[in-house]
């Protein structure tokens, strides 16, 4: 394989999985607001802050974590203040005590935070401004992804500003080297099949490992509303099926509700990081797949996911569990030593039937959302088996999977916006 090439994939799986602490859009809330904190240097007298409509979307519905069991951008923003540590990024709430939690709530209840909705933004859009009583002030401001803050303004003087790169401070500012647009199906699989097994576990092995365990916890313990669980207690745990849909649904059972455990996101999310992971490592053990050939398998599953994404964006009305599920069944194909064609055709397969499941926000629902679309993904890998997949022309499928791809990121990118739209009105109860 190309040097150049191999070197952009293994970038973007170190870009995109990263550990996070709690669903990431209300750490990234806590995130901006813990650095806003840090460079105002002085006791804070009032935080404002400001948010595109799908990071309201995907904090209102979700408890914060270490919060004791809040919801809402003023918690995310004012115990990222309070308790936050700047330098941990999406692990930002890690270090938060008692202490802070008892702050944060009297500050609640003094109004002390002021939330807007801004439009014509970025979906991925946060700005937070904090303002001390002797004068002083801070400004952050973050876009496209969960760590990345663009720009930083200390008492009027800006600090950094990416659209200015005579401003800019490099240390500030996430460097990205992988390039998405490079990537294709097929250089995905060459990748995968060449990629030296030393280059990925170093990547790989905290997504098993923490994934797991925020499994684990959620299939012991009744967090959220226990799809998981439920999975278990109805099918039992002889069908690798029902395992791989429930380990993935338990993840996000407790993720949603508060779990402090940290998982290994995909494309800036937990539940797509923890959707991506678990049905192949339930797979593995099932076939008693060697350790190389999980690595690659996961690789092959996080990379299609990314692959989809690239097209749909981070945050749309477009569910990111399909498209995680469906770089699952991939990974499970490899597992299966299918063929190229095998995976292409299970891509169609999945991403022609529930391609159009909404994101209505990050809430304990989306459990069961993991749980259709890892069932429904399993399905498309099985029909592909069977050489029974759909057609180009019927719907949005197109000539090749990766034409179809490129259509269901447009429905989603564009088609789906009025959606997103309508989505957030729904729940402001505009």
């Amino acid at each position: 394989m190309d040097e150049m090439l191999y070197q952009n994939h293994l970038a973007l799986l170190k870009q995109n999985l990263k550990l996070a602490l709690g669903c990431t859009e209300p750490i990234a809330v806590a995130y901006a607001s813990a650095k806003a904190r840090e460079l105002l240097g002085t006791e804070p007298c009032k935080l404002t802050v400001e948010c595109s409509g799908n990071i309201i979307k995907n904090v209102n519905g979700v408890v914060v974590p270490n919060s004791d069991q809040m919801k809402g951008v003023d918690v995310a923003a004012v115990l990222g203040m309070v308790g936050g540590d700047a330098s941990r990024q999406l692990e930002v709430l890690q270090g938060v005590t008692k202490e802070h939690i008892a702050k944060t709530a009297q500050l609640l209840e003094q109004n002390f935070c002021c939330c807007r909705l801004v439009e014509g933004v970025e979906n991925l859009y946060i700005r937070v401004f904090i303002e001390s009583a002797d004068g002083h002030n801070a400004e952050v401001v973050m876009r496209d992804y969960h760590t990345n803050i663009t720009h930083i303004e200390k008492d009027g003087t800006v600090l950094l500003d990416q659209q200015n790169p005579v401003t800019a401070a490099p240390a500030e500012a996430e460097t990205t080297s992988g390039r998405p647009e490079l990537m294709t199906l097929q250089n995905i699989v060459e990748f995968v099949n060449e990629v030296k097994l030393e280059d990925l576990k170093p990547i790989l092995s905290a997504q098993i490992t923490c994934n797991s365990a925020i499994s684990e916890e959620g299939l012991k313990n009744a967090w959220g509303t226990q799809v998981g669980r439920t999975l278990l207690e109805i099918y039992g745990d002889d069908d690798v099926r029902v395992r791989a849909r429930a380990a993935a649904a338990a993840g996000s059972d407790a993720r949603m509700s508060g779990c402090t455990l940290p998982a290994v996101i995909n494309s800036g999310s937990g539940n797509q990081g923890i959707t991506v992971t678990l049905p192949v490592v339930e797979y593995a053990r099932a076939l008693n797949a060697s350790e190389e050939k999980l690595y690659r398998a996961l690789a092959l599953s996080n990379l299609v996911s990314i692959q989809q994404k690239k097209y749909i964006g981070s945050l749309s009305a477009y569910c990111g569990a399909v498209s995680a599920a469906t770089g699952a069944a991939c990974g499970i194909a490899y597992l299966q030593d299918e063929s190229f064609a095998i995976i292409c055709d299970t891509i169609v397969n999945s991403i022609a039937t529930i391609g159009g499941m909404v994101c209505d926000g990050a809430k304990p629902s989306c459990a069961a959302k993991i749980s259709v679309a890892v069932e429904n993904a399993l399905n498309a890998l099985e029909m592909a088996k069977r050489k029974r997949a759909f057609q180009p022309g019927e719907g949005i499928v197109k000539e090749t999977a990766e034409e179809t791809i490129k259509s269901v990121g447009r429905m989603a990118r564009e088609g789906m916006r009025s959606t997103d739209v309508e989505i957030l009105n729904i729940m402001l109860n505009n």
